[in-house]
């Protein structure tokens, strides 16, 4: 006897399938800006759904990647492109601090309303703010962390086409730290700009996501 992937009343009938329905609407609710983290997403979703089974960060991303396609078309592509390009002038601006292009314009999954978010490594974060200042940039700076021996400096602004960026300082000691993505379970590797340079040469929409 065939079996449907679930029965009549929307009672869902598997494990994979009940992962499967809390991952879009998990994804919905993150594209739609209903939730801010994944975690709150997955457990709203849930909630709505009455279901208990969470899907994971990687399998609510995947579903996000897939509904800002069908959504944005083909001008998702020409966004990622453009905000690669965006976050070459900064990294060329922030050259001698090593930059790093991290976050979903490194992956390819930006969408609509993605940061550029670039890493930065200098002991003294107040010569990258003065770097900035000195083209003339309009920016707001912040600083966080877990706690104050180890606070990390936030700087935002907006870049000539109107992009919104992230850069954040961390301290030279951790230029070489590895740190694994809590939503694809990988290393955050990121691009550097040489790197960067030859994806928007060779393949301006690739993307950087595990199989």
């Amino acid at each position: 006897m065939l079996r449907l992937p679930f029965f009549l009343g929307g009672v869902l009938s598997s494990s994979s399938s009940r992962r499967g329905e809390v991952a879009r609407e998990a994804a919905r609710l993150l594209y739609f800006g209903l939730a801010t983290e994944y975690y709150d997403a997955k457990r709203q979703a849930a909630r709505s759904l009455r279901v208990r089974v969470l899907p994971t960060n990687r399998e609510v991303a995947l579903e996000l990647d897939r509904l800002a396609s069908l959504l944005e078309g083909e001008k998702r592509m020409e966004k990622l492109r453009e905000l690669r390009e965006d976050a070459l002038k900064v990294m060329l601006l922030l050259e001698r601090f090593t930059p790093v292009l991290v976050g979903s314009v490194w992956r390819g999954t930006a969408r609509i309303g993605s940061d550029i978010d670039i890493r930065v490594f200098a002991d003294d974060p107040q010569n990258v703010v003065d770097m900035l200042k000195r083209r003339g940039v309009n920016m707001r700076v912040e600083s966080s962390g877990k706690d104050k021996l180890k606070k990390y400096v936030h700087i935002y602004f907006k870049t000539d086409r109107g992009n919104s960026v992230e850069v954040v300082i961390r301290p030279l000691e951790e230029k070489r730290l590895r740190e694994t993505c809590d939503i694809f379970g990988d290393e955050i590797r990121g691009l550097t700009i040489s790197e960067l340079e030859k994806v928007l040469r060779e393949d301006p929409a690739r993307k950087f996501i595990p199989d």
